[in-house]
């Protein structure tokens, strides 16, 4: 089974952002741990500051993956285009907010890329994506 985890801007600076909201570690550090607990996972992970690329990388692994874990980051609530990559591609795509969206800010609550993907877990920090995980290899 392939999973790709694309994660979207300022995610490259969990562990010193907002920590309070983020948590203390960083994303590498928790990718280490969860390929180590799923060994018979082959992941792969991106990450991007930059609208385009994300879309790129979604049509790069969009039609040959098994699953994709994705975390726009501000995008999802700006970019119409990273909903509409979602939607063109095969792979099922789950959404995944560490922080709890719908809490925040009202802009938070408006999301391009909720109902193009296959689910979406929120707020629920880094084990958001160890229960996407989960449903990929429950599916």
């Amino acid at each position: 089974m392939k999973i790709a985890i694309i994660n979207g801007p300022n995610l490259n600076l969990l562990g010193k952002r907002e920590t309070g909201i983020y948590g203390s570690e960083t994303f590498d550090n928790f990718f280490e741990i969860l390929k180590a607990q799923y060994p018979q996972i082959s992941f792969t992970y991106y990450q991007s500051n930059v609208e385009g690329e994300l879309i790129n990388q979604l049509q790069s692994v969009g039609y040959t993956y098994d699953g994709i874990i994705m975390n726009p980051g501000g995008y999802t609530h700006t970019s119409v285009a990273i909903g509409d990559a979602i939607a063109a591609i095969t792979t099922p795509v789950i959404e995944v907010h560490i922080s709890n969206v719908h809490a925040r800010e009202d802009f938070r609550k408006l999301s391009h890329v909720s109902a193009k993907a296959a689910g979406s877990i929120i707020g629920l920090g880094l084990k958001g994506y160890v229960l996407a995980v989960e449903w990929f290899t429950k599916k």
